[in-house]
């Protein structure tokens, strides 16, 4: 143990410690703001640092990345901002040059074009940025364009944009729409000039757009092979390792019955029960919300004929969608938590039942709160200081305001607080559970203490240091130490049930933490490729993402594994359900995480299809496949210890097949199909190309589109029938608790 114990930590501290290298970098080398644009010669004022840095805060409040995206990241319906900025501007410049010949650009032979197009490249790449003056300067021609383009797309966010889901009214301030382009002139600046000494852009030539010579780079071509040679050489270490090991430990006689049959729990596990219910409608919200959602992408304005855009627009379904998953999930972890913390001290501690409903009070608050905020915020009733607080941050998982990210703080440090008493009685009896207790204390103090990431940044942050700190919560508190906690929760379950011993359960659950930090940790960084990161980011980035995939390919062995406990003994078929829920987490990390994962991680890949259905493809698997699917899992495990009653398998059973067959036909039918012909349109002719509503609402994809419904709906007849089951047994043992 001792040196598993140091192969834990040295892991943890030396990923840590490069993280923050680079993290330190990316304060260091971002793409400046510059104090003023100007015109080259007359030196008039076109934007000043104030406007930009408004205009992120502009763009912020009307959804942020919930309408369209920046740098790729953010939602798919309406174009990437800033690649469509950067075509739109070429486009303008090269037309108005060919005037001089009387024709369009597209019109003009290939050496005229060639002419035009190196003029283009010298006029938009050259880095005109002034360290002295802090200013960058600009031609006439680019202020044109940059004319052109402010009424273009003050137009679609003032009168509204079907094909862009974005209503009539969204922004209509001349004021805050002029400073909105100036934000958008910059993430375009940034992602079309060189940076000083370099021969590739801020943003390492991101996007695709062959206008301006903005190509994938060499180093990221370099990274992405020897990310896969280094795949395939883990994945053969690993797989020795597992196979030499995984046989060893204490070996058990498996007990005849249930360990746990007879379990006496206390009135602070009984209180956790209520959770149970929220979480429920939450789910169902969650659910209806993303079928609204996903509607947008084909109607742009209406529901089935209803106009309701403009009470709720997509960017407050989208917004309200994907927070309530994250909300709803961790909860989900949290009560689970909160629940078996007093069978691992096997003593009621002071004060936890008033923490207990504290928590859940808070929760309905921070809950009904950001979603009214978030309404708020998008319809313009908030200043942008208000907004920052109470509204709509902007920023996909992570769009609730500041306060009410504080609040959601508090109760985390309560939560740790309480869980921690529990399991530090329990480490002090220095018994053969102690290993796996403290990588349990371990994983507990670090969901706590990692949220407070998230608050890192202020509201007049640079772009590339918000999604720095946004990826630290984003990807080490939900991938990292969420799947640390879940792994030693599932192993302390098992050991109760004496199927393993405890103390070959710690050896085991701190090794396997190791493998999923040394990939998870540095793997952050491939959320960074492209978001104004130094290249440092590619190279790491697409080493240690490659490693994340490593431990995921043993889920085969651990789907097997997990199915003979039910064939071990008769009384782990009263487990059947949570444990087949468990076998679905182990597929979707697979094949969700996994396949789809590595899919778009390597450099080269992320490149081209960044920001595409080929993103939803992985979000959707990995987010509810792998951590919805855990959650369910653990619902269902504490309502099997409320009870030994005889369940109703046959809506389990319903829910179960319908939510796996559901969410393999929503892919297969119509995200990666989508997403396959975006890749191809953007390799082939450019990244915003990929993006346009001409593509988007052609009637190729339009059809996929509508064949989502085959897999949307078999997913929600199974969300239905796990919901029904969860709250009839949930009823069920608040009634026996009542009596």
């Amino acid at each position: 143990m001792k040196k598993t114990w140091l192969a834990f930590i040295s892991v943890v501290v030396i990923s840590f410690i490069v993280l923050i290298g680079v993290g330190k970098e990316i304060y260091q080398t971002q793409p400046p703001i510059p104090e003023k644009v100007v015109l080259k010669g007359t030196g008039e004022v076109v934007y000043t640092k104030e406007d930009i840095q408004t205009g992120q805060n502009v763009w912020e409040s009307i959804g942020g990345m919930e309408v369209g995206s920046i740098w790729g990241h953010g939602s798919y319906v309406a174009p990437d901002w800033t690649a469509d900025w950067i075509h739109k501007e070429a486009t303008f410049m090269l037309n108005n040059w060919a005037k001089e010949y009387n024709l369009a650009y597209e019109a003009l032979d290939v050496e005229k074009q060639a002419a035009l197009k190196a003029r283009l490249i010298n006029d938009i790449r050259t880095n005109t940025f002034d360290e002295t003056t802090k200013t960058i300067s600009i031609s006439a021609e680019r202020f044109k364009a940059i004319q052109s383009n402010s009424e273009h797309f003050a137009k679609i966010f003032s009168e509204g944009h079907e094909q862009y889901a974005i209503p009539k009214g969204a922004l209509t301030d001349p004021q805050k729409l002029g400073q909105l382009n100036a934000f958008l002139f910059w993430t375009s600046w940034a992602a079309s000039t060189n940076r000083p000494n370099a021969d590739y852009t801020y943003t390492s030539n991101w996007p695709h757009e062959p206008l301006i010579d903005n190509t994938i780079t060499n180093s990221s071509v370099i990274w992405s092979g020897l990310s896969i040679v280094l795949l395939l050489l883990f994945i053969g270490v690993l797989t020795y390792y597992y196979l030499l090991n995984h046989e060893k430990g204490d070996l058990l006689t498996k007990p005849q019955s249930d360990p746990l049959h007879d379990l006496k729990l206390l009135p602070s596990q009984k209180a956790v029960l209520k959770y149970f219910l929220i979480i429920s409608l939450l789910i169902v919200l969650q659910v209806v919300l993303g079928v609204i959602t996903v509607h947008y992408t084909v109607e742009g304005q209406a529901f089935f004929g209803f106009e309701i855009s403009k009470f709720l627009p997509y960017s407050v379904t989208r917004t309200w969608h994907t927070q309530l998953a994250v909300f709803w999930i961790a909860a989900t972890w949290l009560a689970t938590g909160l629940f078996l913390a007093p069978m691992i001290s096997g003593k009621e501690m002071k004060g936890h039942i008033f923490g207990i409903n504290f928590l859940f009070v808070a929760l309905l608050i921070i809950v009904l709160g950001s979603m009214f905020g978030e309404w708020l915020g998008v319809h313009q009733f908030l200043d942008l200081t208000t907004n920052f607080f109470f509204g709509h941050q902007g920023y996909e998982y992570m769009d609730l305001g500041r306060f009410w990210q504080i609040f959601l703080g508090i109760g985390l440090v309560l939560w740790v607080f309480m869980v921690s008493q529990h399991i530090l009685f329990a480490i002090r009896k220095n018994d053969s559970s102690k290993s796996l207790l403290t990588i349990l204390l371990v994983s507990v103090m670090a969901i706590g203490m990692f949220f407070f990431s998230g608050l890192m940044y202020g509201e007049n942050s640079s772009l590339p240091v918000i999604n720095y700190w946004r990826w630290w919560l984003v990807h080490l508190w939900v991938e990292g130490f969420f799947e640390v906690f879940a792994t030693v929760v599932i192993a302390y379950i098992f050991s109760q049930m004496k199927i393993i011993s405890a103390k070959t359960a710690g050896r085991v659950s701190v090794a396997s933490a190791s493998i999923f930090l040394a990939g998870g940790i540095l793997g952050t960084l491939h959320h960074l490729y492209f978001s104004g990161t130094p290249v440092k980011a590619i190279a790491l980035g697409a080493t240690f993402s490659a490693l994340e995939v490593v431990p995921l390919t043993l889920m085969g062995f651990e789907i097997r594994e997990n199915y003979n406990l039910l064939k071990s003994t008769a009384w782990m078929q009263k487990y059947k359900w949570p444990i087949f829920f468990f076998i679905s987490v182990a597929f979707w990390n697979f094949l969700g995480a996994g396949v789809f994962g590595f899919l778009i991680n390597p450099p080269i890949a992320l490149y081209y299809i960044q920001g595409l259905n080929t993103t939803a493809v992985h979000a959707h698997t990995a987010l509810f496949g792998v951590y919805g699917m855990l959650g369910m899992g653990f619902i269902l495990i504490c309502l099997r210890f409320y009870s030994n009653r005889v369940w109703d398998e046959s809506k389990l059973k319903k829910a179960f097949w319908a939510l796996n067959i559901g969410l393999i036909a929503m892919v297969v039918f119509s995200l990666l199909p989508i997403g396959i012909i975006q890749a191809y349109t953007s390799i082939t002719k450019g990244y915003s190309f990929a993006r346009e509503s001409e593509l988007l609402y052609s009637p190729t994809i339009q059809t996929l589109k509508w064949l989502r419904m085959i897999g949307d709906i078999i997913f929600s007849i199974g969300i239905f029938y796990f919901c029904w089951f969860t709250v009839t047994e949930t009823i069920y043992n608040l009634k026996r608790k009542n009596n």
